[in-house]
């Protein structure tokens, strides 16, 4: 078995809890004021950014943390809602693109404020610039380690 220092188990359990937190807080902040839930944001932002504004399934399903099924079916009510569209790659389903529209790019813009001040007042208000750039650094090098064992 594999030894974990308490101060090792306790980072971990208040780096969930406070991604929990923060993310339900910030989700509340959306609907309170009408906009997109959080978990529809974090799927449009990735289009957003995207080359041409289009993942495959799987790569958005990567980038978002959603089950595949999730993704699937989150995917299928953004559709439904016209905040983005499948593009068929042949008659594959797993070679659809998932592409964002004109309205996922209006309700990103429209929900930004909100989200923007959540990060705020939920995060960064709590840091200085500097222990800002501190935990930047360790979260980017967590994901490094990550991405090499990937490999």
């Amino acid at each position: 078995m594999t030894t974990l220092s308490q101060t090792q188990l306790t980072g971990w359990r208040l780096f969930l809890t406070l991604h929990r937190r923060i993310v339900d807080a910030i989700d509340h902040d959306l609907q309170t004021v009408g906009r997109l839930p959080l978990t529809s944001y974090d799927v449009l932002i990735e289009l957003y950014e995207a080359p041409d504004k289009r993942l495959r399934m799987a790569e958005l399903a990567e980038r978002v943390v959603l089950s595949r099924s999730g993704l699937t079916r989150l995917v299928d009510r953004l559709e439904a809602d016209g905040y983005l569209m499948r593009d068929r790659v042949g008659g594959d389903r797993r070679g659809a693109y998932a592409v964002i529209t004109e309205r996922g790019n209006d309700a990103l813009q429209e929900a930004w404020p909100t989200y923007a001040r959540g990060i705020i007042q939920y995060f960064a208000s709590a840091l200085s610039p500097d222990e800002t750039v501190t935990l930047a650094d360790l979260l980017q090098k967590i994901t490094q380690r990550l991405s090499t064992e990937k490999e």
